[in-house]
């Protein structure tokens, strides 16, 4: 097969779209893509401080050397933040990963772990949860969203980047409506132009599969030791679902990301008519507490 914009052979065919590409094209289309969803949903401003949240996966790498070199030729700058949930035997290969690639970019490169900023790491934090109701993701999550919060705020960020994919948003609002949890929905539009700290996802729009080709054809490392909590929850039987959809109907997870888009925007107008401030840090929340707040008051009543 030879690619469908050059000359050359063709390494990758997007069966929803029936383009073939050779390696160099499809690099630069990934680059494309990510770079018209910044534009498109205005997710970084002239001169400002993006925060790259690396974990050491493939989405967040490939992120880190996209987002690197598009602000190499405009006018905001990037420093990467690494969150430590303490897990052992597993964040240290990551982290080993991540310093690396930050030195051959010379982008700089700071840690924050559960352990400094909640005085407890993961592990000792799921030893306290009550019962098993409460998966180790939605524990894990929710202190990472605090965590990179802080760490932004640390080093001057305006802005938060991280390595969400097309994938990780249908599943993610598929356990939202499993679970009945719809007012987070709403969190789940890609425009946060409104929030004083804005997180955004450059990969929004992209699958997951296609992330993995990228960091292969550019022969990037990244973490090959799997999350031991990974299986806890529902996520990697969505995901395999998903997946068996896409391969019998090719794009339907692009039609899908647009449903959800028009979803969350409708439940995103309904909580802004309700949005309060957490009693306990002051962030904006729909009832008087955040979900963050909530789950680290818990685990604190359970320690004592």
């Amino acid at each position: 097969m030879i690619c469908d914009r050059c000359e050359n052979q063709a390494a990758y065919t997007r069966k929803y779209s029936g383009e073939k590409l050779c390696s160099e094209c499809f690099s630069k289309s990934i680059v494309k893509k990510t770079a018209k969803t910044i534009s498109k949903y205005n997710m970084i401003q002239h001169n400002e401080l993006v925060a790259v949240a690396v974990s050491g996966g493939k989405d967040s790498l490939a992120l880190l050397k996209i987002i690197n070199e598009m602000a190499s030729t405009h006018s905001f700058k990037i420093k990467a933040i690494t969150i430590d949930e303490g897990i052992p035997g597993y964040r240290n290969e990551a982290l080993e990963i991540v310093e690396k690639i930050c030195k051959e970019l010379n982008v700089e490169h700071k840690v924050y772990s559960y352990k400094d900023l909640f005085e407890l790491t993961l592990d000792e934090a799921l030893e306290l949860r009550e019962g098993e109701k409460t998966s180790s993701c939605s524990i894990c999550g929710t202190l990472r969203r605090r965590a990179m919060e802080h760490a932004a705020k640390d080093i001057g960020a305006d802005v938060i980047a991280t390595g969400h994919n097309l994938d990780d948003t249908l599943q993610t609002f598929v356990i939202n409506m499993l679970s009945g949890d719809t007012k987070k929905i709403g969190w789940m539009d890609p425009d946060t132009s409104t929030n004083s700290l804005r997180k955004i996802k450059p990969f929004c729009e992209i699958y997951e599969s296609e992330i993995v080709f990228y960091a292969f054809t550019n022969d990037m490392p990244f973490q090959s030791e799997p999350c031991p909590h990974m299986n806890e929850g529902i996520r990697t039987e969505i995901r395999e679902f998903l997946n068996s959809l896409e391969t019998q109907h090719s794009g339907i997870k692009n039609n899908m990301y647009q449903s959800i888009l028009k979803v969350s925007q409708i439940v995103k107008n309904s909580n802004s008519k309700k949005r309060r401030r957490c009693e306990q840090c002051g962030n904006e929340c729909t009832s008087g507490i955040c979900s963050v707040c909530s789950t680290v008051l818990k685990l604190k009543e359970n320690q004592t």
